[in-house]
């Protein structure tokens, strides 16, 4: 649950600055994307399971769109804004996708939880 809000936080950042203007393509805000990993864990009782944790968060490569506005206040010497490569059709389906996956682990651990108090009130009538 913890990989997808970082997901969800990077596709807010990414939606919020996707009309942002820069003066240079250093300065640019440029998308980011989290890398998950997957990591094996001992559970201590003889079993293993797995999880995913954010390796690490990257930002994009792709060159910003460069326009030519020379009245824009940010426009260099040449006239020229940079705007941010980010693409809200993209970053939506993202947010779509990782919001899915946040309910579905939410679903499991209520089922899980149930399944658990079922159990417990099992024990309590025999």
């Amino acid at each position: 649950m913890a990989a997808q809000t970082v997901r969800l936080n990077a596709v807010a950042s990414n939606l919020a600055n996707a009309d942002v203007v820069s003066g240079s393509e250093q300065t640019g805000y440029r998308a980011k994307r989290p890398v998950f990993e997957t990591v094996m864990v001992d559970k201590g009782n003889g079993t293993q399971g797995a999880m995913v944790r954010v390796k690490e968060v990257l930002e994009s490569d792709a060159p910003l769109q460069r326009r030519y506005e020379p009245n824009h206040p940010l426009a260099n010497k040449e006239g020229y804004v940079f705007y941010s490569q980010v693409n809200p059709v993209e970053e939506m389906a993202d947010m779509m996708s990782a919001s899915r996956n946040f309910e579905t682990n939410v679903d499991v651990m209520t089922r899980a939880r149930s399944m658990q108090q079922s159990i417990l009130r099992l024990g309590q009538t025999g």
